[in-house]
């Protein structure tokens, strides 16, 4: 496995995942109120045989939506708090560095960097290359297998 590669995907995607996390929350919340909106079904009609009123239908695909959602946040939770853990080893200037490169990309990220650090071009890149190492190192424990 390619073990830094899976590191700077994870950078890539970090404000991503953080994002989605308020996003699903509201999701969530919302789902949550229409539970309450959604009337009950009526009983003073016949029932269809085998089968399901529209009301019933809304309420499962609710219920459905709310865990689906529930599990994949609970997962993104686990996935930023690592991330984390593995960002907070780093001292500032990796992070800068991590944060430049990856995580927060634009056009002139390079230059601005290398203007903040008073650097080269090429020595900001060897500084990406152990910055990404020790990110790495921090997250999975390997960097090369």
């Amino acid at each position: 496995m390619d073990w830094k590669h899976e590191a700077t995907d994870k950078l890539r995607c970090y404000e991503a995942k953080k994002t989605s996390l308020e996003r699903s929350a509201d999701e969530i919340k919302r789902l949550g109120e229409d539970m309450t909106r959604i009337r009950s079904a009526t009983t003073d009609s016949t029932p269809v045989s085998g089968g399901t009123s529209t009301r019933e239908d809304a309420l499962v695909n609710n219920i459905t939506r709310r865990e689906e959602l529930r599990l994949a946040r609970r997962d993104a939770i686990r996935w930023v708090r690592m991330v984390d853990s593995a960002l907070e080893v780093l001292d500032e200037q990796e992070r800068l560095v991590l944060d430049r490169f990856y995580i927060h990309r634009a056009k002139g990220n390079v230059e601005r960097l290398c203007g903040e650090l008073n650097v080269e071009i090429a020595t900001a890149y060897r500084r990406r290359d152990d910055a990404l190492r020790h990110f790495t190192l921090a997250l999975y424990g390997v960097v090369e297998t």
